[in-house]
């Protein structure tokens, strides 16, 4: 079954886009479309047809929306978003937000170059724990922020989503990257309440996420996170650009194998790095500009994947490189 499966995953999860290409033939090359397969993804599903009892959303099935205003008795655990939040991916790689108070970034590793995010979570709630033959669920997140999640620091202690009045989600598709966003209404933290805009896009090749967070009010704290496993801190420093690294045995898997994390920083929008209880942190300035970071994963069961530490420091170095010259991954 797990084969049939795989194979509907390949030929299923491709979503089509089109493009225009000349060739010998009495049809206006104008006229002429080819569909070529799709490289990125996004979506966010939810149930419909059931009913809240509580804070669980109990029968109904599965319904993917362009957007979703999240509903007041949603939290973690509620059954009622599929796979917890909206996700995104590539053909090397998959990532997942939890859209509750939790607010951590996931990762999903892929044994196969195809779309999957389709068919997560539709055989069972919390399936993709599972090892599969398109890949898992390899994060434990935990109290932390996952990979690239944000938050803000107040006193010593990461204070996620708690108190949100609303939050709004909606997923964009495009021909070579797939986003989503987020708006946060009236997030309070501390003393302050503010409204935060997130952007998180991934592109048609390589690993990596750009994140793009807007504060309403510019305030102290705002911060990013990569969760500590026990692992040594790995961090490289350029002009302009900085990156946090951790790299060894740290997933999910049966036995845990090996993962990389890393989390790509502009120097003039930081404030401070630093260890907090559960992540390396990366401690924004107050601003109301866009704030702008990249981060990755890369498991070592990805299909052409990398293997080993070495090949990911220079996968890391060489991303640098390129973040110094011209400011993008792009």
């Amino acid at each position: 079954m797990k084969k049939l499966a795989l194979i509907s995953i390949a030929l299923l999860s491709i979503v089509s886009c089109k493009e225009k290409k000349q060739e010998n033939s009495s049809t206006p090359a104008d006229k002429i479309e080819i569909e070529t397969p799709k490289k990125t993804y996004a979506e966010i599903s939810h149930k419909e047809g059931g009913h809240w009892e509580g804070r669980e959303y109990i029968e109904g099935h599965f319904k993917n929306v362009d957007s979703l205003q999240v509903p007041s008795e949603h939290t973690d655990h509620s059954w009622f978003i599929r796979y917890e939040g909206p996700g995104w991916e590539n053909n090397q790689i998959g990532y997942r937000l939890y859209l509750d108070w939790r607010n951590a970034i996931d990762i999903f590793g892929k044994r196969v170059d195809s779309l999957v995010l389709p068919f997560v979570g539709q055989d069972g709630f919390d399936s993709y724990h599972e090892t599969s033959d398109w890949g898992q669920d390899i994060l434990k997140a935990g109290k932390s922020m996952g990979i690239g999640g944000y938050g803000r620091i107040v006193a010593d202690t990461v204070v996620h989503f708690q108190k949100v009045e609303g939050t709004f989600a909606k997923v964009e598709n495009t021909t070579g990257s797939s986003s989503v966003h987020i708006d946060y209404k009236g997030w309070t933290t501390g003393t302050e309440t503010i409204d935060l805009n997130s952007v998180l896009t991934i592109y048609n090749q390589d690993r990596y996420t750009k994140a793009t967070l807007t504060p309403s009010k510019a305030i102290s704290g705002i911060c990013a996170g990569l969760v500590n496993h026990g692992l040594p801190l790995q961090k490289k420093v350029g002009k302009k650009w900085a990156y946090i690294a951790t790299y060894g045995t740290q997933t999910l898997a049966s036995p845990p194998d090996n993962l990389g994390m890393a989390i790509f920083y502009k120097l003039d929008e930081v404030a401070e790095q630093k260890l907090g209880k559960d992540d390396f942190l990366v401690i924004f300035k107050p601003t109301t500009n866009p704030i702008n970071y990249y981060f990755l994963g890369a498991w070592e069961q990805e299909k052409n994947g990398i293997k080993d530490e070495a090949t990911f420091i220079k996968d890391l170095n060489d991303k640098l490189t390129q973040l110094e010259t011209t400011g993008s991954l792009k």
